[in-house]
């Protein structure tokens, strides 16, 4: 028994030692960094069709099996799609998108999606750099806003909105090219 005791007295002794030492907060003082608002302008290629898909289905719904369209209810799609200087195939690209969106509206009339994905820069200023979007997508609408929830690099910290405009969407497979006025507010 005193052995047993004798063990239980050295670890509450080793236990408390470690807060005491340990440096788990900081005494400087923080500094407020002024923020920046940046302003970006590019077009996402999102293509699901042909031999080099930049969006394919990776999960769905069984009860969907019977519905046509290339985004069917419950559909989860992994994206890797290029950042574009334009509309055109062709134009100088400046980063990508990543992530992953979810067909969630049952009314294709109303098309909606939720989207995750991170949209990083790998030319440019910005280069090394993200921003994060996290937000209900009406796909249907001309024009829509989606949130931006964080970003990386030059951008750590960023908060704002996406607007984004179809500029070519094929109904029948899928493919879209759509553009996006960026307002960035970040450190």
């Amino acid at each position: 028994m005193a052995r047993m005791a004798g063990f239980a007295y050295a670890l509450i002794i080793c236990i408390a030692i470690v807060p005491a030492y340990g440096e788990y907060y900081s005494e400087r003082r923080h500094v407020p960094r002024r923020e920046k608002v940046t302003h970006l302008h590019f077009f996402l290629h999102d293509i699901l069709s042909g031999k080099n898909p930049t969006a394919v289905k990776v999960a769905g719904s069984n009860r969907t099996e019977g519905d046509k369209s290339p985004t069917p209810f419950g559909s989860v799609f992994a994206v890797d799609d290029p950042l574009r200087v334009g509309p055109e195939p062709d134009s100088k690209i400046v980063g990508n998108a990543q992530g992953l969106y979810l067909s969630s509206s049952q009314d294709y009339s109303k098309f909606t999606i939720m989207m995750y994905m991170d949209f990083a820069f790998t030319t440019g200023k910005f280069n090394g750099s993200s921003f994060g979007v996290f937000s209900r997508n009406p796909v249907s609408e001309a024009h829509r806003e989606v949130a931006v929830v964080g970003g990386r690099g030059k951008f750590r910290m960023a908060r704002g909105f996406a607007e984004i405009k179809s500029s070519y969407f094929n109904a029948t497979n899928g493919d879209a090219i759509l553009e996006y006025k960026v307002t960035l507010i970040h450190y």
